[in-house]
Protein backbone atom coordinates (compact mmCIF):
# COMPACT_ATOMS: atom_id res chain seq x y z
CA UNK A 1 0.00 0.00 0.00
CA UNK A 2 1.77 3.54 -0.57
CA UNK A 3 -0.13 6.67 1.16
CA UNK A 4 1.64 10.17 -0.31
CA UNK A 5 1.33 13.65 0.72
CA UNK A 6 2.69 16.77 -1.33
CA UNK A 7 4.61 19.72 -0.30
CA UNK A 8 2.92 22.96 1.58
CA UNK A 9 5.41 26.66 1.24
CA UNK A 10 3.05 27.78 4.85
CA UNK A 11 4.78 25.27 7.19
CA UNK A 12 7.01 26.13 9.40
CA UNK A 13 10.40 24.30 8.62
CA UNK A 14 11.42 21.95 11.93
CA UNK A 15 13.93 22.99 14.07
CA UNK A 16 17.77 21.88 12.96
CA UNK A 17 19.45 18.89 15.23
CA UNK A 18 21.48 21.21 17.84
CA UNK A 19 25.16 18.59 17.99
CA UNK A 20 28.10 19.09 16.28
CA UNK A 21 29.16 17.79 12.66
CA UNK A 22 32.25 15.86 13.26
CA UNK A 23 34.06 14.55 10.14
CA UNK A 24 36.48 12.66 10.31
CA UNK A 25 39.79 13.51 8.82
CA UNK A 26 42.29 10.70 6.83
CA UNK A 27 43.85 12.42 3.78
CA UNK A 28 41.93 9.93 1.06
CA UNK A 29 40.20 11.06 -1.77
CA UNK A 30 36.69 9.89 -0.53
CA UNK A 31 37.15 11.36 3.10
CA UNK A 32 37.92 14.90 1.20
CA UNK A 33 34.75 14.76 -0.56
CA UNK A 34 32.83 13.85 2.65
CA UNK A 35 34.15 16.91 3.99
CA UNK A 36 32.93 19.04 1.34
CA UNK A 37 29.35 17.38 2.64
CA UNK A 38 29.99 17.65 5.95
CA UNK A 39 30.56 21.35 5.35
CA UNK A 40 26.88 21.56 3.43
CA UNK A 41 25.10 20.15 6.23
CA UNK A 42 26.85 21.97 8.45
CA UNK A 43 26.29 25.36 6.72
CA UNK A 44 22.53 24.35 6.53
CA UNK A 45 22.37 23.50 10.72
CA UNK A 46 24.83 26.14 11.83
CA UNK A 47 26.49 24.01 13.97
CA UNK A 48 29.94 23.46 15.19
CA UNK A 49 32.85 21.43 13.31
CA UNK A 50 34.89 19.45 14.78
CA UNK A 51 37.55 17.71 12.53
CA UNK A 52 39.36 14.59 13.65
CA UNK A 53 42.78 13.18 12.54
CA UNK A 54 43.65 9.76 14.13
CA UNK A 55 47.58 8.56 13.73
CA UNK A 56 46.49 4.84 14.05
CA UNK A 57 48.58 3.40 16.81
CA UNK A 58 47.62 0.01 14.89
CA UNK A 59 50.03 0.99 11.87
CA UNK A 60 52.65 2.70 14.15
CA UNK A 61 53.07 -0.40 16.26
CA UNK A 62 53.00 -2.84 12.89
CA UNK A 63 55.70 -0.58 11.07
CA UNK A 64 58.21 -1.43 14.08
CA UNK A 65 58.51 -4.74 12.47
CA UNK A 66 60.73 -5.41 9.98
CA UNK A 67 58.65 -8.20 8.07
CA UNK A 68 55.68 -5.78 7.52
CA UNK A 69 54.63 -4.79 4.39
CA UNK A 70 52.12 -1.88 2.98
CA UNK A 71 50.20 -2.68 -0.41
CA UNK A 72 49.81 0.29 -2.72
CA UNK A 73 46.13 1.44 -3.39
CA UNK A 74 46.67 2.08 -6.82
CA UNK A 75 49.54 -0.14 -8.09
CA UNK A 76 48.66 -3.09 -5.85
CA UNK A 77 52.49 -3.52 -5.22
CA UNK A 78 53.77 -4.67 -1.50
CA UNK A 79 56.77 -2.71 0.05
CA UNK A 80 58.08 -2.45 3.33
CA UNK A 81 56.23 -0.47 6.03
CA UNK A 82 59.08 1.74 7.41
CA UNK A 83 58.26 4.04 10.69
CA UNK A 84 60.05 6.81 9.89
CA UNK A 85 58.43 7.02 6.42
CA UNK A 86 54.75 6.07 8.04
CA UNK A 87 55.52 9.10 10.66
CA UNK A 88 56.11 11.28 7.75
CA UNK A 89 52.92 10.44 6.00
CA UNK A 90 51.04 10.96 8.90
CA UNK A 91 52.25 14.23 9.61
CA UNK A 92 52.31 15.47 6.37
CA UNK A 93 48.20 13.73 6.05
CA UNK A 94 47.44 15.68 9.42
CA UNK A 95 48.46 19.14 7.80
CA UNK A 96 46.57 18.45 4.85
CA UNK A 97 43.89 17.53 6.95
CA UNK A 98 43.64 21.18 8.97
CA UNK A 99 44.39 23.03 5.81
CA UNK A 100 41.16 21.33 3.98
CA UNK A 101 39.38 21.47 6.83
CA UNK A 102 40.17 25.39 7.14
CA UNK A 103 39.40 26.50 3.45
CA UNK A 104 36.35 24.16 3.09
CA UNK A 105 34.44 25.70 6.47
CA UNK A 106 36.12 29.50 5.43
CA UNK A 107 34.34 29.33 2.25
CA UNK A 108 30.61 28.76 4.00
CA UNK A 109 32.12 31.35 6.89
CA UNK A 110 32.01 28.22 9.59
CA UNK A 111 34.06 28.50 12.45
CA UNK A 112 36.04 24.89 13.03
CA UNK A 113 38.36 22.86 15.50
CA UNK A 114 40.57 20.04 14.55
CA UNK A 115 41.20 17.08 16.82
CA UNK A 116 44.82 15.10 16.46
CA UNK A 117 44.81 12.12 18.65
CA UNK A 118 46.79 9.12 18.18
CA UNK A 119 45.13 5.70 19.00
CA UNK A 120 42.47 3.31 17.75
CA UNK A 121 40.37 5.77 14.73
CA UNK A 122 36.49 4.18 16.02
CA UNK A 123 37.27 4.36 19.68
CA UNK A 124 38.97 8.29 19.55
CA UNK A 125 36.00 8.85 17.40
CA UNK A 126 33.49 7.49 19.95
CA UNK A 127 35.09 9.02 22.57
CA UNK A 128 34.50 12.71 20.91
CA UNK A 129 31.11 11.98 19.94
CA UNK A 130 27.37 13.20 21.72
CA UNK A 131 24.21 11.59 21.24
CA UNK A 132 23.43 14.86 19.17
CA UNK A 133 26.40 14.99 17.07
CA UNK A 134 26.76 13.62 13.29
CA UNK A 135 29.45 11.97 12.50
CA UNK A 136 30.50 12.05 8.55
CA UNK A 137 33.25 9.83 6.92
CA UNK A 138 34.37 7.90 3.66
CA UNK A 139 33.49 4.62 3.55
CA UNK A 140 36.94 3.46 3.33
CA UNK A 141 40.17 5.46 4.01
CA UNK A 142 43.95 5.62 2.59
CA UNK A 143 44.84 2.93 5.32
CA UNK A 144 42.33 0.56 4.21
CA UNK A 145 42.68 -3.39 2.25
CA UNK A 146 42.50 -2.33 -1.42
CA UNK A 147 39.22 -3.28 -3.32
CA UNK A 148 37.39 -2.86 0.45
CA UNK A 149 33.57 -1.55 0.16
CA UNK A 150 33.54 -0.65 3.86
CA UNK A 151 35.86 0.27 6.08
CA UNK A 152 36.61 -1.38 9.54
CA UNK A 153 35.89 2.11 11.18
CA UNK A 154 32.60 2.62 9.63
CA UNK A 155 31.61 -0.69 10.57
CA UNK A 156 32.54 0.13 14.06
CA UNK A 157 31.03 3.34 14.02
CA UNK A 158 27.38 1.58 12.30
CA UNK A 159 27.14 -0.41 15.31
CA UNK A 160 28.72 1.87 18.38
CA UNK A 161 28.01 5.58 17.34
CA UNK A 162 26.00 7.02 20.04
CA UNK A 163 24.70 9.79 17.17
CA UNK A 164 23.86 9.64 13.51
CA UNK A 165 26.69 8.28 11.55
CA UNK A 166 26.78 9.66 7.47
CA UNK A 167 28.79 7.15 5.32
CA UNK A 168 29.58 8.96 2.32
CA UNK A 169 29.69 7.82 -1.25
CA UNK A 170 29.58 9.96 -4.19
CA UNK A 171 26.61 8.72 -5.65
CA UNK A 172 25.99 8.34 -9.43
CA UNK A 173 23.71 10.24 -11.54
CA UNK A 174 19.73 8.69 -11.36
CA UNK A 175 16.89 8.83 -13.21
CA UNK A 176 15.06 9.45 -9.92
CA UNK A 177 16.17 11.53 -6.93
CA UNK A 178 14.74 10.47 -3.97
CA UNK A 179 16.05 10.36 -0.14
CA UNK A 180 14.55 6.84 1.53
CA UNK A 181 13.98 5.99 4.54
CA UNK A 182 13.40 2.37 5.78
CA UNK A 183 11.86 1.36 8.47
CA UNK A 184 10.82 -1.33 10.93
CA UNK A 185 7.09 -1.81 11.75
CA UNK A 186 7.82 -1.72 15.40
CA UNK A 187 10.55 0.06 15.75
CA UNK A 188 10.89 2.30 18.90
CA UNK A 189 13.72 4.53 16.71
CA UNK A 190 11.69 5.37 13.88
CA UNK A 191 11.33 8.92 14.81
CA UNK A 192 14.95 9.77 14.81
CA UNK A 193 15.17 7.75 11.69
CA UNK A 194 11.95 9.97 9.63
CA UNK A 195 13.39 13.59 11.46
CA UNK A 196 16.65 12.87 10.10
CA UNK A 197 15.01 11.78 6.12
CA UNK A 198 12.90 15.03 6.28
CA UNK A 199 15.85 17.54 6.81
CA UNK A 200 17.77 15.67 4.11
CA UNK A 201 15.05 15.93 1.79
CA UNK A 202 14.05 19.65 1.87
CA UNK A 203 18.42 20.04 2.47
CA UNK A 204 18.43 18.18 -1.50
CA UNK A 205 14.89 19.46 -2.70
CA UNK A 206 14.67 16.06 -3.15
CA UNK A 207 11.23 13.96 -2.69
CA UNK A 208 11.24 11.43 0.11
CA UNK A 209 10.20 7.80 0.42
CA UNK A 210 9.34 6.15 3.73
CA UNK A 211 9.49 2.32 3.60
CA UNK A 212 8.06 0.25 6.28
CA UNK A 213 8.65 -3.19 6.98
CA UNK A 214 5.67 -5.17 7.66
CA UNK A 215 3.55 -7.75 8.25
CA UNK A 216 0.01 -8.30 7.17
CA UNK A 217 -1.24 -8.23 10.60
CA UNK A 218 0.56 -4.97 11.51
CA UNK A 219 -1.21 -1.94 12.42
CA UNK A 220 -1.41 0.31 9.52
CA UNK A 221 -1.64 3.45 12.14
CA UNK A 222 2.41 3.78 11.91
CA UNK A 223 2.43 4.76 8.43
CA UNK A 224 -0.70 7.05 9.01
CA UNK A 225 1.00 8.86 12.11
CA UNK A 226 4.35 9.09 9.69
CA UNK A 227 2.39 10.64 6.60
CA UNK A 228 0.57 13.02 9.33
CA UNK A 229 4.22 14.30 10.55
CA UNK A 230 5.67 14.78 7.34
CA UNK A 231 2.32 17.08 5.93
CA UNK A 232 2.94 19.06 9.12
CA UNK A 233 6.14 19.66 7.96
CA UNK A 234 5.73 20.51 4.60
CA UNK A 235 7.54 17.50 3.04
CA UNK A 236 6.52 15.52 -0.19
CA UNK A 237 6.80 12.63 0.37
CA UNK A 238 4.96 8.47 -0.04
CA UNK A 239 4.62 6.24 2.68
CA UNK A 240 5.02 2.69 1.80
CA UNK A 241 4.45 -0.64 3.80
CA UNK A 242 6.50 -3.44 1.67
CA UNK A 243 6.80 -7.61 3.58
CA UNK A 244 9.44 -8.14 5.89
CA UNK A 245 12.04 -9.80 3.17
CA UNK A 246 15.63 -10.36 2.98
CA UNK A 247 18.49 -7.56 2.63
CA UNK A 248 18.61 -8.32 -0.47
CA UNK A 249 15.10 -7.66 -1.80
CA UNK A 250 15.20 -4.48 0.83
CA UNK A 251 17.83 -3.16 -1.90
CA UNK A 252 15.89 -3.91 -4.46
CA UNK A 253 13.16 -2.11 -3.68
CA UNK A 254 15.17 0.73 -2.61
CA UNK A 255 16.70 0.96 -6.72
CA UNK A 256 13.89 0.49 -8.00
CA UNK A 257 12.37 3.89 -5.76
CA UNK A 258 15.42 5.46 -7.39
CA UNK A 259 17.25 6.61 -4.04
CA UNK A 260 20.09 8.81 -4.16
CA UNK A 261 20.22 8.85 -0.04
CA UNK A 262 19.07 6.69 1.84
CA UNK A 263 18.18 6.53 6.27
CA UNK A 264 18.07 3.42 8.35
CA UNK A 265 18.13 2.52 11.92
CA UNK A 266 21.33 0.67 13.28
CA UNK A 267 18.20 -1.59 14.60
CA UNK A 268 16.56 -2.08 11.40
CA UNK A 269 16.35 -6.07 10.48
CA UNK A 270 18.62 -5.01 7.64
CA UNK A 271 21.30 -5.76 9.75
CA UNK A 272 20.35 -8.61 10.84
CA UNK A 273 21.21 -10.25 7.56
CA UNK A 274 24.65 -11.47 6.97
CA UNK A 275 24.65 -10.48 3.49
CA UNK A 276 23.24 -6.91 4.59
CA UNK A 277 26.66 -5.12 4.36
CA UNK A 278 27.88 -6.41 0.72
CA UNK A 279 24.13 -5.47 -0.43
CA UNK A 280 24.35 -1.98 1.39
CA UNK A 281 27.82 -1.26 -0.29
CA UNK A 282 26.55 -2.16 -3.41
CA UNK A 283 24.07 0.37 -3.32
CA UNK A 284 26.98 3.13 -3.76
CA UNK A 285 25.04 6.25 -2.46
CA UNK A 286 25.21 8.09 1.02
CA UNK A 287 23.97 5.95 4.32
CA UNK A 288 22.80 7.59 7.20
CA UNK A 289 22.60 5.37 9.90
CA UNK A 290 20.65 6.02 13.27
CA UNK A 291 21.31 4.58 16.75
Amino acid sequence: MVVTTTATTDKPKAPMPAGRVLILLDGSRLSLAALEAAGEIASARNADVLGIFVEETNLLRAAGYGFAREVGGSSGLARPLEAAALEARMQALAEQARRSLQQTMARRGLAQTLKLCRGRVAKEVLNLMQPEDLVVLGRVGWSGIPGTRLGSTARVLLRQAPGDVLLWAEPRPRRQNRVVVLLNHDQGANHRAVRVGAELARRSNQPLSVLIHTRPEDDQSVAEDILTYLQREGIAARVKRIPVASAGAAVRVLQEEGATQLVVSRTSNLFTDQGAEALLSELNLPITVTP
